[in-house]
C-alpha cells in the first residue's frame, strides 16, 4: 500500500487581517496550492463580519451589473467587481450550504440571515486547505514579505513569507479589529485620512425629544439635500439621527459639513402624499381635535413624528403652515457621527499607490485589498462586494507575483 503524501506548498503568504477579504484572499491562494496564514490582532477571526450578520448580513445587490458598478467611483474597483461580481459572490456563498434569497428591495441574504453559520462553514473549508489562523497578532512592523513583526501575548514574533496581503480593514468599530493603526507602518505610502462612511449625524435635541424620541424609528419618510432625495427610514438616537435613508446621503452630507460647518436637510413626513392633499386632509379635521390627534388621524403620523414636528416648531422655525411641515421638516446636522460607530469608513491606500494586481509599488510583493484602500460605497450589499471582489484580486495579482519567481 502506498503511502499518500500531500505536496508542501514551496511558497507562503502571510495574510494580515482575518475579515472577509483576508479569509476570501487567503481560500483563493490556498486554492491555487500556495501556503496560506492569517494573522489577526483580535482572539477570534471575522469578528466585524459577525456584527454585520445582526443585520441579516446583506452580502450584495440583485442590481444588474452595469448599474452595480456605477456605485464605485474607482475604474481599478469597477474592474475588480466586475471580475468577482455578484453571481460569483452568490454562488460561493451557495458552495459553502448557506442558501441565499433576494430581499423586497434586491438585497441579497442568506436564508439563515445570520453570519455565524457562514462563518463556520468557511473556516471549516478553510482549515480543510491547510489555512493556518494565528489570533493574537497584532502587526507591528517590517513592510516587507521577509521581515513581518507580531507582538502576540507571549512577545515579539516574526513570521517570515514570500508574500504578504494586507487585509486590515478601516476604521470603524475599532474594539472588533479594525483599529486604523496600520496606517502607521506604511512609511512613504500615500494614504488618504481615514473618515466615517455610512454612519449617523449628531443633532442638538432638547432634552425632552430625546427622552420620547430615543430608539423610534421615522418609516416611510424622504430625506432631501441638496437636490437628492432618498426614500427609506430613519432612527432617532440619543445623540442625533441615523439609519439606511440617512446613511445614502452621509457622504455628501459629511463633506458638506466638513467645508461650510453643520448643514440642514429636509423631511418629508407624508412622502406618498402631496402638499395639497395633507393640507387638505388637515384642514377637514374637527374643531375640537388637536393638532396632534389630526396628524395622527387624518394622515397617519406616528408619535416620533409628531414628537419630531413639535421640536421643530417649539424651536420657533418659521412655518407657513402645518401642511408645509408635514412635508419639509428642516432638520440641523452638527456633526457626523464619530468613526468608532460608522458601519464602515472612507479613506485609505491611494489607488495610485498599487498596480493593477493591487501590489504596492514601492514595496513588492506586499498587496493590499478590502476597505484599506481608498474607496467607499453605500450599504446594501455594495460594501461587502466590493471588500470580496478585491480581495479576489489582490490573490490573483499575488499569485501572478510569486509564479514570476524564480
Amino acid at each position: 500500500m502506498t503511502d499518500i503524501v500531500k505536496n508542501v506548498p514551496t511558497k507562503n503568504v502571510a495574510v494580515l487581517g482575518g475579515g472577509p477579504a483576508g479569509l476570501m484572499a487567503a481560500e483563493h491562494l490556498a486554492g491555487r496550492g500556495f501556503g496560506v496564514t492569517v494573522f489577526d490582532q483580535m482572539p477570534s477571526v471575522g469578528r466585524k463580519f459577525l456584527m454585520a450578520g445582526r443585520g441579516g448580513l446583506n452580502l450584495t445587490h440583485a442590481e444588474a451589473l452595469p448599474g452595480f458598478l456605477a456605485h464605485f467611483a474607482e475604474p481599478a474597483l469597477r474592474d475588480s467587481v466586475a471580475a468577482f461580481p455578484p453571481a460569483a459572490l452568490i454562488a460561493w456563498c451557495e458552495g459553502l450550504g448557506e442558501a441565499t434569497f433576494i430581499g423586497s428591495s434586491q438585497r441579497v441574504f442568506p436564508r439563515s440571515l445570520k453570519a455565524s453559520p457562514l462563518l463556520r462553514a468557511w473556516l471549516g473549508r478553510l482549515a480543510a486547505m491547510d489555512v493556518g489562523v494565528r489570533p493574537r497578532h497584532r502587526w507591528v512592523g517590517g513592510l516587507a514579505p521577509d521581515k513581518l513583526r507580531f507582538e502576540t501575548p507571549g512577545g515579539a514574533v516574526q513570521a517570515p513569507a514570500d508574500a504578504m496581503i494586507l487585509a486590515l480593514g478601516g476604521a470603524s468599530w475599532p474594539r472588533l479589529g479594525s483599529d486604523g493603526a496600520w496606517a502607521g507602518h506604511l512609511p512613504g505610502v500615500a494614504v488618504a485620512p481615514l473618515v466615517p462612511s455610512n454612519m449617523g449625524f449628531r443633532v442638538a435635541w432638547s432634552a425632552l425629544f430625546q427622552a420620547r424620541g430615543q430608539g423610534e424609528a421615522l418609516k416611510r419618510i424622504a430625506i432631501t439635500h441638496g437636490t437628492t432625495t432618498v426614500r427609506g427610514e430613519a432612527l432617532v438616537t440619543a445623540q442625533g439621527i441615523e439609519g439606511g435613508a440617512i446613511y445614502a446621503l452621509s457622504a455628501a452630507l459629511r463633506d458638506a459639513i466638513a467645508a461650510h460647518g453643520p448643514v440642514s436637510i429636509t423631511l418629508d413626513l407624508r412622502p406618498d402624499l402631496s402638499r395639497a392633499e395633507v393640507a387638505l386632509r388637515l384642514d377637514a379635521r374637527a374643531r375640537a381635535e388637536t393638532v396632534s390627534a389630526s396628524l395622527r388621524k387624518a394622515i397617519g403620523l406616528s408619535p416620533v413624528a409628531i414628537a419630531l414636528m413639535q421640536e421643530v416648531l417649539h424651536q420657533g422655525r418659521p412655518a407657513a403652515s402645518l401642511a408645509e411641515v408635514v412635508k419639509a421638516l428642516p432638520l440641523r446636522l452638527e456633526a457626523p457621527a464619530p468613526i468608532a460607530r460608522a458601519i464602515s469608513s472612507a479613506g485609505g491606500v491611494a489607488w495610485g499607490e498599487v498596480d493593477a494586481g493591487l501590489m504596492l509599488r514601492q514595496h513588492p510583493g506586499v498587496f493590499v485589498c478590502g476597505e484599506m484602500l481608498d474607496w467607499e460605497a453605500p450599504t446594501g450589499g455594495y460594501l461587502l462586494q466590493g471588500c470580496f471582489s478585491t480581495a479576489i484580486r489582490a490573490a490573483d495579482g499575488c499569485a501572478a507575483w510569486l509564479d514570476s519567481m524564480p
